[in-house]
């Protein structure tokens, strides 16, 4: 039989061993110094100057003094000299001043790697998951960010009919949701008491188009060359009411105006202010640059059309920025 052990290396009591108690109590002193290991510090390439009594260190490489030779040992300072234990692949040290926890690998201590979690039921950041929100997190922010490139956050939802949204609430109670909630237009609605909402805004999924059901306000920068004209869609649904305000840059021309009526059929243009007067004309039907009267604007809606467009026609005699404010129901 061997005279120690295979894992730590305590020596055995031999047969009619004379004084076994020392052979006891040096097995006693090597368990004492590694089963649950706890060190001070690692790394240090050499001994400290004055360590206290039973301190382990983890020496570190290329070790000097009285720990040279002794790389990746643990050195164990007691009755004034240091003893040096060799490790075997699986010890584990906690390191006493961070609360951290090393592994030996066989070669290096190592900090060990955590398993990847999957499939886990709740995750509570400092606060607690439930069934409803598995992911919790109480902080004051949270950070998602990229891994080398760009990152997104994904809101999955099973059918059109389901809700994906981002909700913002006061107190746990709604006021704000951004997303595609029972449909796949882009909705972002209000609530000012939790359970009443209001759409602000609607982006059509199909088309594009911006809506804003509770009252719509669109805003365009044009340059319309002279004796050409310029059309949009009409962004709003029959039956419609309109207020436009149309500016020219510069040359301080100012209308504003409305249209009123189905836009299907008949439709009725009011001026609320022409500046100067007798400089805006209202038409009907598409206008090409040339249809109206010389040195005015002319406006018209073609209600022919399979999108009803409004015309803006510059006959001012020279090239001109205009400014478009469209606000309706």
């Amino acid at each position: 039989m061997s005279d120690q052990s295979q894992i730590l290396s305590m020596p055995y009591i031999q047969p009619a061993q004379a004084q076994k108690h020392v052979t006891h109590n040096e097995a006693l002193f090597l368990l004492d110094a590694v089963v649950q290991l706890a060190v001070e510090d690692v790394n240090l390439t050499a001994p400290p100057a004055s360590p206290g009594a039973n301190e382990r260190y983890i020496v570190g490489a290329s070790a000097t003094g009285a720990w040279a030779g002794n790389d990746n040992s643990v050195a164990l300072y007691a009755n004034g000299a240091w003893t040096f234990f060799t490790p075997v692949a699986g010890w584990h040290a906690d390191i006493l001043s961070t609360g951290e926890t090393l592994r030996f690998d066989g070669t290096n201590w190592v900090y060990p790697t955590s398993a990847p979690l999957q499939n886990v039921d709740h995750v509570g950041v400092n606060a607690a998951a439930d069934d409803t929100n598995r992911l919790t997190v109480a902080a004051d922010a949270t950070l998602l960010t990229n891994d080398g490139d760009g990152h997104q956050l994904k809101v999955n939802k099973a059918a059109p009919a389901d809700t994906a949204s981002l909700l913002f609430q006061t107190g746990y109670s709604g006021r704000a949701e951004m997303g595609t909630t029972g449909g796949d237009d882009f909705t972002i609605k209000v609530s000012d008491d939790g359970s009443s909402y209001r759409d602000a805004i609607v982006v059509e999924a199909d088309t594009g188009a911006v809506q804003m059901p509770q009252g719509q306000c669109y805003f365009e920068d044009l340059f319309i060359l002279n004796d050409t004209s310029y059309n949009m869609p009409i962004p709003f649904s029959d039956p419609a009411r309109i207020l436009m305000w149309l500016s020219v840059n510069i040359i301080g021309r100012f209308y504003l105006f409305s249209i009123t009526g189905n836009l299907s059929g008949a439709n009725n243009f009011g001026s609320m202010f022409i500046s100067p007067p007798g400089s805006l004309n209202f038409l009907s039907g598409p206008l090409t640059g040339t249809t109206g009267p010389a040195n005015a604007i002319n406006i018209s809606v073609d209600t022919t059309a399979a999108t009803k467009q409004l015309y803006i026609e510059n006959r001012l005699g020279s090239n001109r920025f205009f400014t478009l404010s469209t606000m309706g129901k």
